[in-house]
This record gives C-alpha cells, sequence and structure tokens, in this order.
C-alpha cells in the first residue's frame, strides 16, 4: 500500500507540474511541448528486456539495440548524424581474463596466498595471451598521485620499473579532517581520485602493475562492483596494442591489505595516516608478489549511433543529448538469473533520451542550431564509446554549444530538488536552476561527491575536450515523501540492483511523473539553448574553462 499511495500522491502532483510548467511555458512566448512518458515507457518494455541480452556490445544484444533505435529516430523523422548514417564506428578489443586461481606473496615473516575474487582482482588491457609478474617488488604509494598543483607527488623519488604499486582509492582530501576545502577540493572527488587516473599514473612510471585498496565509502561502491572485472572487458583500440599500460591492474579488498600490511617489514604502521601527509614518500613493503593470467582476445566494432535535427539558422552550432545504451549483458548469475537489463542503468537513460528526440520534432518551426541525438556504446566498459567520439568528434568541437548527458533516471516520481552534478562548473548552471525553478524546485550541489560522479559518465568526455556538460537529476527530496524517503529508494538501488540482474523494469512500481520532470527540464534547457546566440562559458575555477577559452 505504500507504494499506491506514493503513486497516487505522486499522479497528483505531476498534474499540477504540467499545469505550472505550460503557464510558464506560454508566458515566454513557447509552444506548449510534454514530454509523454507512453513513450518512455514504451522503449523501456523493449531496451530492458531479456530480449536485449543486457545490451553489451559485441553480442546479439548490442545487434538489437542498434537496429531498435535507429529504426526509432528513422520513424519520427530524424536525420542520420554522421554523413548519412546513423552510426559511428567505434573499434574495440575485447579482452578476456582468465586469472591465476592465486596470487603468492613473499615474506620474511612467512609466505602466504591470496585468492581471486575473495581476496583481489587483476586483469590485463594488453593485447597479449600470456601475462605474468614474478617476485615484483611491492610498493605502497599513498593515493598513486601526481599533482604539481597540490605539490603532491606519490611516486617522488623511486623507480617503479619492474615493481607493482600498492594504491589507495579516491583522493588526499577524502575525509581528512586537518584539510580546507582547497586541498584536493576536500571531500569533493577530483579527477585524481579515480580509480582509471591511478592506471594511467602507474603506467606513466613504468610499474609493472597497479592493485588498488578497494573500500566501500572511498570507492562509491561495494566489493562486487571491481569483481566484476573478471568479465570480459572492452577497450578502444590502440596502434600499442595497451602496451602502454601496466602488465596487471586490479583491486584488493581492505583485508587483504590490512595482512599485506602486516606481513611488511616496515616500522611504524599507520599507513593510511602517512598518505595523506603531505611530503608522503613511496613505503617499499619488503613483499614481493608472483601471479599471472591469460587473455583471449576478440577485436570488433562497436556503434554510437547518432540522430540528427539541422538547425535551420546556425546548422553548425550544435546540443548534444547523450545517453550510454549499453549496459553487462549475460554474465554471472544472482539467485539464477544470469540477464544483466540495465533498466535504471541505463535503458531508462536512452528512453528518455528518444522522448526527447520525439519532443523536438513536434516543433513547428525547427531550432535555429542543430540538436544532436548520440546514443553511445561501452560506457559500463570505461566512457568508451564517448571517449571515442571526443577523439573523433563528427561536429566541431567549438561549435559544440552544450553537452546534456543522461545516466538512470529518476523512477520514483516528482523531487522538489534537481542535483547538479560538478555544480559550479558552467554556466549550465544557471540554465538547469532557471528551469528547476520553473517547475517549483531548487538546486542542489552533488550530495555524494566524495564518489567521483562527475567523471563516472559520459559528460566527462565532453568536458575534457572543452563542451560545457550538464548531469544533472532529482532524487534527494521526494515532493510528498520528502528526504529520507528519497534517500531510502537511492540507498536501496545501490545496495540491491546497481549492475546487478536485479536492476530490472518495473512498471507497477516505477512512478514515471519523476521521469517526466527531469525528461521535461532537459528539453526546456536544450531548446533554449537550440535558439540563442551566445555560448554557455565555465566558470572561473574549473579546470576545464582554459580549454574552451
Amino acid at each position: 500500500m505504500k507504494y499506491l499511495s506514493v503513486i497516487l500522491l505522486a499522479a497528483a502532483l505531476i498534474a499540477g507540474f504540467t499545469h505550472c510548467q505550460t503557464d510558464a511555458t506560454q508566458s515566454r512566448g513557447l509552444e506548449e511541448i510534454t514530454i509523454d512518458t507512453t513513450e518512455f515507457d514504451r522503449h523501456m518494455r523493449v531496451l530492458a528486456s531479456d530480449e536485449f541480452l543486457g545490451r553489451k556490445p559485441f553480442t546479439e544484444g548490442e545487434t538489437k539495440t542498434i537496429a531498435y533505435l535507429k529504426n526509432e529516430l528513422e520513424k519520427m523523422g530524424i536525420e542520420p548524424g554522421n554523413q548519412g548514417s546513423y552510426f559511428q564506428e567505434v573499434p574495440l578489443v575485447e579482452i578476456t581474463p582468465t586469472p591465476d586461481p592465486v596470487m603468492r606473496v613473499q615474506s620474511p615473516k612467512g609466505n602466504f596466498e591470496l585468492a581471486i575474487k575473495d581476496d583481489y582482482v587483476i586483469y590485463s588491457e594488453r593485447e597479449q595471451e600470456r601475462i605474468e609478474v614474478q617476485d615484483a617488488e611491492v610498493v605502497f604509494c599513498g593515493y598513486g598521485i601526481v599533482a604539481p598543483e597540490y605539490g603532491w607527488n606519490d611516486y617522488e623519488g623511486i623507480d617503479m620499473k619492474g615493481k607493482i604499486a600498492l594504491v589507495m582509492v579516491n583522493d588526499p582530501g577524502f575525509q581528512n579532517e586537518t584539510a580546507d576545502s582547497t586541498f584536493f577540493k576536500g571531500n569533493i572527488m577530483t579527477y585524481y581520485g579515480r580509480w582509471t587516473y591511478k592506471y594511467e599514473e602507474a603506467a606513466r612510471q613504468g610499474a609493472a602493475g597497479v592493485l588498488i585498496i578497494h573500500e566501500t565509502n572511498a570507492a562509491g561502491y561495494p566489493w562486487f562492483v571491481p569483481r566484476g572485472s573478471l568479465n570480459p572487458r572492452l577497450n578502444l583500440q590502440t596502434p600499442d596494442a595497451g602496451m602502454r599500460k601496466c602488465a596487471i591492474q586490479g583491486w584488493v579488498t581492505l583485508t587483504t591489505a590490512a595482512e599485506l600490511f602486516r606481513n611488511a617489514t616496515v616500522e611504524g604502521g599507520r599507513f593510511f595516516e602517512r598518505a595523506q601527509t603531505p611530503g608522503f614518500k613511496p613505503i617499499p613493503l619488503g613483499l614481493r608478489i608472483s601471479t599471472g593470467l591469460s587473455n583471449r582476445m576478440k577485436k570488433d566494432v562497436s556503434q554510437n549511433v547518432v540522430g540528427l535535427i539541422r538547425g535551420s539558422k546556425r546548422p553548425d552550432e550544435t546540443i548534444i543529448y547523450s545517453a550510454h545504451w549499453d549496459h553487462l549483458g549475460v554474465g554471472q548469475p544472482v539467485q539464477g538469473d544470469s540477464i544483466y537489463n540495465g533498466a535504471l542503468d541505463n535503458a531508462s537513460g536512452t528512453s528518455a533520451l528518444l522522448a526527447i528526440a520525439k519532443a523536438f520534432t513536434k516543433m513547428k518551426n525547427r531550432p535555429e542550431r542543430s540538436v544532436v541525438f548520440l546514443f553511445v556504446t561501452a560506457e559500463e566498459q570505461g566512457l568508451l564509446g564517448s571517449e571515442h567520439y571526443a577523439k573523433n568528434p563528427i561536429f566541431a568541437v567549438d561549435k559544440t554549444v552544450a553537452n546534456i548527458n543522461m545516466d538512470g533516471m529518476n523512477p520514483n516520481g516528482p523531487m522538489r530538488d534537481l542535483t547538479v552534478v560538478g555544480f559550479g562548473q558552467s554556466e549550465l548552471d544557471d540554465y538547469a536552476s532557471e528551469e528547476a525553478g520553473r517547475q517549483g524546485r531548487y538546486i542542489l550541489p552533488d550530495q555524494e561527491p566524495e564518489k567521483g560522479f562527475y567523471f563516472r559518465s559520459d559528460h566527462f568526455n565532453f568536458a575534457k575536450v572543452g563542451i560545457p556538460a550538464l548531469y544533472a537529476s532529482g532524487g534527494y527530496d521526494h515532493m510528498t515523501e520528502g528526504k529520507e524517503y528519497a534517500r531510502s529508494r537511492a540507498d536501496d538501488f545501490t545496495a540491491k540492483r546497481y549492475h546487478q540482474p536485479s536492476d530490472k523494469y518495473l512498471p507497477e512500481l516505477w512512478v514515471l511523473s519523476g521521469v517526466a520532470q527531469d525528461a521535461q527540464l532537459y528539453f526546456n534547457i536544450g531548446r533554449r539553448l537550440a535558439n540563442e546566440t551566445t555560448f554557455p562559458k565555465w566558470k572561473d575555477g574549473s579546470e576545464f574553462k582554459a580549454l574552451r577559452d
């Protein structure tokens, strides 16, 4: 009955919300166009179905997904976005790792073994059939960060060639009570805190391998997420076949890290505390590890899907909406279910993008700027589809006005808040604030900045080339049930459904008025941008400002 009461209350609220939306639209002299949740529901029932097999690239699920997206764009009358094609090829290599069952650790205090999956995971992005490390020295390298602007170098004074870097997740500002908000942005994760950066930096240092110490709060997700790294992984094809990467990359549990530290020959302990102290130097632990893995490789081409509504006056200037169509496919069974449907993540964003595209086709007059609908591949494998697009843009980067990205729509009903991930980065925050105000909502900065969500979805690759990007949604203050209820729903998803087969579309439980609320806001912002002549700017203090300036 709890769900029924929420649904009934939400239905009443969305009727009021739609009325307010209509009044606000008419007061600005704009034609009334509303997002159709019936369309959203129709797409969800297809894209999140078992028939689409979890929409993993290189599988039958991809074939069905991209065909569906192309057909839907064609039916709407939206033209192909890539020189007559709806597709942009994304060359990928799929690497399926089979790690050795154990990692052997040598210590003067006694040798021991670690078990794959339970204690650690490793894989490699090198296109080699067999990879081994033998008697590799383990060095605790703090957070694995080299940040000259903060006077920070966790690799100072050491040659890492042939060695294994053991590093902490997140960055030194995380829960550091002695630091201020300007020290690695305090509890707001910087890119230095992301696991992708730590792999990149260890490779630049010449390390043979890098192991990140997992801790749920600092990482932002439980151990089962890195444990899933042992599934087949996709990478962009590179001329060097991945040889610039470390031979092995991976994670260890917090318990495993404690065991390694107990067996280290270093005096003083307090490793984590020392790592947060300015002037930290890397610490050889007196340990050596041996392990290996076998790889099976498959090269193929995945596809970004691109639709275009050509601008009537300034067609070379574009607004790009994005959502990733992929998920994890068919994997390890959980309670007898092996299909990772990815309903919220991200059939919901894909379906909302189709609904927004449909709304643009209802405009009496075409927008003055071009509007692009970009469905990217391989986000779950490391934002690969959007990275490929950013490196090989179809539309000129300096003429791309903005990116509006959708990754997980709100299934819990209307919210009072609009939470902007990366708030303070660009003037798109101001657009979002104005549109949210017209819906009777207020802006919240990211409520979990320590989890680095700004670096975990496709908008980040647009930001990295200087394109202002908006990533926002309601989720922390439910319109009728309040903040505690909203938090409980978000926590429940993270704990029970995130990257699990249980992330399914449940029409009887999803309250689509929440989807409509956010999708309408995205549409309104994009429509406004598409009929302006100015370009939103990065704000002072943004690390991306210099790229656009």
